[in-house]
């Protein structure tokens, strides 16, 4: 299994329409089912399955994006290769869902810990140079005092 359905990558370079991108829902069944090496009626009874959900027109046609195609490749290598059945592999896709979106949730939360610390750290600086050192008079006389305990008290 690669990194997950969200790094899936095609194996073809395609050029997308001005403003698409992998994620951008442009192929029609015909061309998905092609450049995914499955029929169409797989693709069709994926989607009632929940495996690969593709992006729908105003009219109700499907359209897959590159990210969908990469999937449908990756279902079908899990299922002809690894011997995974479909309930399996849809439980595998909604795990690699969840720590794709775990792992954006932990780098958010480690992007808001650093502009904290930096925030901190800005007023920790601020506080410290408002300090007035005129205020304590600080002498820069040492004494040395020696002290004896008295020997009685033992």
């Amino acid at each position: 299994m690669g990194d997950g359905p969200r790094s899936a990558r095609l194996n073809v370079t395609i050029g997308f329409p001005p403003g698409a991108n992998e994620d951008s829902p442009v192929f029609v069944i015909s061309v998905a089912a092609e450049l995914s090496g499955l029929h169409a009626q797989t693709l069709r009874s994926y989607d009632r399955l929940g495996l690969v959900s593709p992006g729908r027109t105003p009219a109700g046609g499907r359209r897959y994006s590159a990210r969908d195609i990469a999937l449908l490749r990756e279902v079908q290598r899990l299922s002809q290769e690894e011997g995974v059945n479909l309930a399996g592999i849809k439980r595998i896709i909604e795990l690699e869902n969840e720590v794709d979106a775990l792992r954006d949730k932990v780098q958010g939360l480690m992007d808001e810990l650093t502009a904290a610390y930096a925030s901190v750290e800005q007023t920790a600086a601020r506080v410290h140079a408002s300090y007035r050192r005129d205020l304590v008079p600080v002498h820069q006389e040492t004494a040395l005092v020696v002290w004896k305990p008295d020997s009685r008290r033992r």
